[in-house]
């Protein structure tokens, strides 16, 4: 795997960053991949290790060790194939994903692990500079007709594989444009639309077919900050969709964000990540929107340390924030983990991402206690945050006598995660909840996947919650094979 030696004898190799100075000043990616011989040598360090647990650190298991040694002898082409066998959109996953695979890596027992995730984005992007990414259509077709609700990652991997199979897919989004969540929400210096776009080029030319600006189900646009001016009067029922296809996939995102019930929540200036990132999102396609959040000139907050919050510190500083400071809850987590302890699973601990670098100030163990007003012509605006500092005892959180502080804001961001869901996709379709809310279908028999509604399934973040682009598309590729097998009675889909 690899060369023999190579991880005694190379270092780890690691993607270089555009200089902060430089990045804040526009929207695009700032991650520069690695070159060719650089690749290769961090290819090189892959080891003979026996038992890749890197494949099981990553939910859409890639055969890290066969693409690293086909990287390491050039042989390129065929290292996008082995990528592509096991992950429809590596051009994803190479950009935004926390690599779990890296963290399984054996030689990261005692060493800096091979850098994965940086070779599997060169491969991808050569692979679409050199043309080699083509339309795959089916040589035949079935007959079989398939909606896809959600165009997310999920949505996506489902849908291309339906179509390879030989079946007609058609995705509804009730956005304007394809992506979900990779669309709007994540910033645009992690990702490119450009990415998703040729996907979907690639996908209609192998006969997927999308319909945008959709609402599925016929109740009232909701969930926090949503208006009925958000969504297109086109819709769909689930008599309609069921009427027309032989199975349909519920696939949309995880958006109902974890409410801050606490005393001043409804002044203005509070807002949900998800209101305040896809805004900016639209800004840099093109359109224009009434009424934008902006941060620029102002002392923003974030509250929750994850990977949304972080997004929000990096849209801030591009739009001229005065100050950012991040909240998080829970403990600041060593910057260290205990290796021998949490190997090969994905560890706890501190974790600094680039828009921290670009200018952030974070606290950990800090708890919101109240939104405070202005006064005059802002009384009705938050101007101030007081909080506390606490400590966990036996998994119980606890304020800490005289700990209470109280700093200026004028823009407050709560990126405390998701919690399952909008429910009225699911709600109109009658299809039962699990206790967290997500869509109750099973994964560990012949009809994975599907619901308690006959010809429905879901898969991603309505089945399994919030969770990473990766486990959406292991998600998307499962379901497809399922659904697959539903129609035809078996299925040479890949798992």
């Amino acid at each position: 795997m690899g060369k023999m030696t190579g991880f005694m004898e190379f270092e780890r190799q690691e993607e270089q960053y555009e200089a902060p100075v430089a990045r804040l000043k526009h929207w695009k990616e700032f991650v520069h991949e690695l070159p060719d011989d650089k690749a290769k040598v961090q290819a090189g360090r892959c080891m003979d290790c026996g038992i890749p647990f890197c494949n099981n650190g990553c939910p859409v298991n890639n055969v890290i060790p066969d693409f690293n040694d086909l990287v390491w002898h050039s042989d390129w082409q065929q290292a996008l194939e082995v990528l592509h066998s096991t992950n429809n959109f590596p051009e994803f996953t190479g950009r935004i994903c926390p690599a779990p695979c890296e963290a399984a890596c054996t030689l990261g027992i005692n060493e800096a692990p091979v850098g994965i995730k940086s070779i599997e984005h060169a491969i991808v992007d050569k692979g679409w500079d050199m043309g080699w990414i083509l339309p795959q259509p089916a040589a035949h077709k079935t007959g079989k007709r398939v909606a896809v609700v959600g165009s997310g990652p999920a949505g996506l991997a489902a849908a291309q594989q339906l179509a390879r199979a030989g079946h007609d897919v058609t995705v509804f989004e009730k956005n304007d444009r394809v992506g979900g969540l990779l669309r709007y929400g994540i910033p645009d210096f992690k990702l490119e639309k450009s990415h998703i776009d040729r996907r979907v080029e690639q996908m209609e030319a192998e006969g997927v077919r999308f319909v945008t600006g959709v609402r599925v189900g016929d109740l009232p646009a909701e969930g926090p900050g949503a208006k009925v001016t958000d969504w297109s009067k086109e819709q769909r029922t689930p008599q309609q969709l069921l009427g027309e296809f032989d199975a349909v996939l519920l696939a949309g995102g995880a958006e109902h964000p974890r409410e801050l019930p606490v005393p001043g929540r409804e002044l203005d200036g509070i807002h949900f990540a998800m209101e305040f990132l896809p805004q900016q999102n639209k800004i840099n396609a093109g359109d224009r929107v009434k009424g934008q959040i902006v941060a620029t000139g102002k002392k923003v907050v974030v509250i929750g340390g994850g990977d949304t919050g972080s997004d929000c510190v990096g849209t801030s500083n591009r739009q001229g924030a005065d100050k950012v400071v991040q909240f998080e809850l829970l403990p600041q987590p060593p910057e260290q983990e205990n290796k021998p302890l949490v190997w090969p699973y994905w560890p706890i601990k501190l974790r600094t991402s680039s828009s921290h670098e670009e200018g952030c100030e974070r606290d950990w163990s800090i708890a919101t206690k109240e939104f405070v007003a202005g006064t005059g012509k802002d009384k009705n605006k938050v101007k101030a945050i007081k909080a506390c500092r606490v400590e966990w005892k036996d998994g119980r959180m606890q304020e800490i006598p005289g700990s209470e502080f109280t700093l200026p804001a004028d823009l407050v961001l709560l990126a405390m995660g998701f919690v399952h869901p909008l429910g009225s996709v699911l709600e109109v379709f009658g299809v039962d909840k699990d206790a967290r809310g997500n869509a109750k279908a099973t994964v560990d028999d012949e009809t994975g996947y599907a619901t308690n509604v006959p010809k429905v399934f879901a898969a991603g973040d309505m089945r399994r919650g919030q969770s990473l682009v990766v486990w959406a598309i292991r998600e998307g590729r499962q379901a497809a094979r399922e659904i697959d097998r539903f129609l035809m009675g078996c299925t040479e889909l890949p798992r």
